[in-house]
């Protein structure tokens, strides 16, 4: 997963400073590498580099990024070694000059690959999927011959994409003589808002992974872009739109239940609101099946506190702030490396003795993964002085890989997978272990937009959305990816590019 910003400024205005503020905003979908790209009518400047933003652009560096056009992102890796070379955005000299960053995963990546460089003769330098994305939109707008940059020209491009590149993708791109574009696949699984600004009496416009950017840069008449929907925004701030595709809208649940902030709305859906339902409806099941009353509710911060303060109300029970996190380690998750997650467990999360000595307490976290991070929780609770540790988990069971964007793309990841709740509970070593279900986790996502009638929880029911991945396909990008893994297995620090 990874977080993408595209400002088109007015004219004569820098935009280094909020295309950097925004990417601050959404640090926490990525923190292995980011980039910024700026465009001043003439060249296209970029800065990128491993680490966090904060890190990468000091002074030095932000001064030569001049113009009123400015792309951003910060990255975790999903495929590839992670390298230098794979930082985005990027950018290509012909057609015109474009540049692009994205947030997804191109699932037909390897077939692509040889396509491009066999039949269309392109080299590609990085092992990064957006340089595929790129490629093809680049192709498609240099077939065309077009002696002007018009919405059609832009249209029939994207098509291109569209009817090539197979996976999860939203896009956000400058061509060089035509404006701002921005797009998103088939089926919306990745978010992407647009929104504008009124500036010296014109407008700037900006694209972003969640409304949290939009609302920190003060830009306003917000809109989520569509499944097979563009937007081009021309050079005299003109915005076009076209849906060109028309398929069900299926957006990804775990950006509701861990990766997007609470204060963002995607797709018209309140994550906030979402996690909120999600712990009344884990507290109602907790009930129903007769679950161990514990005697205090902890959530693991951040993403679960919604949820925990919610079931903790259903159950009638106190809430605490128990586990303490330093704020200068990064989201475990998203770390590229298990030894570097389950290392880090420890290093995040401190327990406040007062409230687990002598208690019965539940724990209450969004999901449970691999194992590890759930296990060094239990651990740190009974060495706290916790009498009986109870763990819930306001997801179902993870049990099929993500080939969407997702860090999950070996079906060996996940302790959900072949095993039963109770083994998995005696893994991990809690006293009682509750999942929450495929059909209400979705019902309370979908509460906020009737529109969407359906979710992309693939990595709970392996209901992929495309629906065309061969299992030779399958096996070729957890080759991949298990090979990433190995690259990585002994290195605990992180990696940096």
């Amino acid at each position: 997963m990874c977080g993408f910003i595209g400002i088109l400024g007015v004219e004569g205005e820098n935009v280094v400073r909020q295309v950097y503020d925004g990417l601050l905003a959404i640090q926490h979908r990525g923190q292995d590498a980011a980039g910024i790209l700026t465009f001043d009518g003439s060249r296209f400047h970029v800065v990128k580099g491993g680490g966090l933003v904060r890190d990468i652009f000091t002074e030095p560096y932000t001064e030569r990024l001049l113009g009123n056009v400015g792309l951003g992102h910060v990255r975790y890796p999903t495929m590839g070694a992670g390298t230098g070379e794979d930082a985005q955005p990027f950018f290509a000299n012909v057609p015109y000059g474009i540049a692009m960053a994205h947030n997804g995963n191109v699932i037909n990546y390897i077939a692509l690959r040889e396509e491009l460089q066999r039949r269309d003769q392109r080299h590609l330098n990085s092992d990064c999927d957006v340089e595929i994305i790129l490629n093809v939109f680049a192709d498609g707008l240099r077939r065309q011959k077009a002696d002007e940059i018009t919405p059609e020209v832009i249209y029939r491009a994207v098509q291109t994409v569209f009817d090539r590149v197979e996976g999860s993708y939203s896009v956000v791109a400058y061509v060089n003589g035509g404006g701002l574009v921005a797009f998103r696949d088939p089926h919306g699984i990745k978010p992407i808002i647009v929104g504008e600004r009124r500036v010296k009496g014109d407008v700037s416009y900006c694209v972003a992974s969640e409304s949290v950017v939009l609302d920190l840069l003060d830009f306003h008449n917000t809109s989520d872009i569509m499944p097979g929907e563009v937007v081009f925004i021309d050079n005299d701030r003109r915005m076009h739109r076209k849906r060109l595709v028309e398929r069900q809208h299926r957006p990804c649940i775990f950006e509701w239940i861990y990766f997007a902030r609470p204060d963002s709305f995607i797709d018209r859906i309140s994550v906030y609101k979402t996690r909120l339902r999600l712990g009344e409806c884990l507290g109602e099941k907790w009930l129903e099946v007769g679950a161990p009353m514990p005697e205090v509710v902890i959530p693991v911060p951040e993403s679960a506190r919604p949820a925990a303060i919610a079931m903790a109300r259903k159950l009638n029970l106190p809430y605490r702030e128990a586990l303490v996190k330093n704020r200068y380690i990064g989201r475990t998750f998203i770390m590229p490396g298990q030894v570097n997650r389950r290392l880090f467990v420890r290093h995040k999360l401190n327990a406040i003795q007062l409230e687990f000595e002598g208690k019965d307490v539940l724990i209450v976290d969004d999901s449970i993964v691999r194992g590890n991070t759930v296990k060094e929780l239990i651990e740190i609770a009974r060495h706290a002085g916790a009498r009986k540790v109870y763990f819930a988990s306001y997801s179902a069971p993870l049990k099929f890989p993500c080939f969407y964007g997702i860090d999950m793309m070996t079906r060996g990841e996940f302790i959900a997978r072949n095993r039963s709740v109770q083994t998995i509970r005696e893994l991990v070593g809690a006293d009682y272990l509750l999942y929450q279900d495929v059909e209400p986790m979705c019902r309370a996502a979908g509460e906020g937009n009737p529109d969407i009638e359906r979710f992309c929880a693939a990595c709970f029911d392996g209901d992929y959305p495309t629906g065309d991945l061969s299992e030779e396909m399958l096996q070729a990008i957890e080759r991949d990816r298990l090979s990433i893994q190995q690259q990585f297995a002994f290195d605990p620090r992180p990696r940096r590019q």
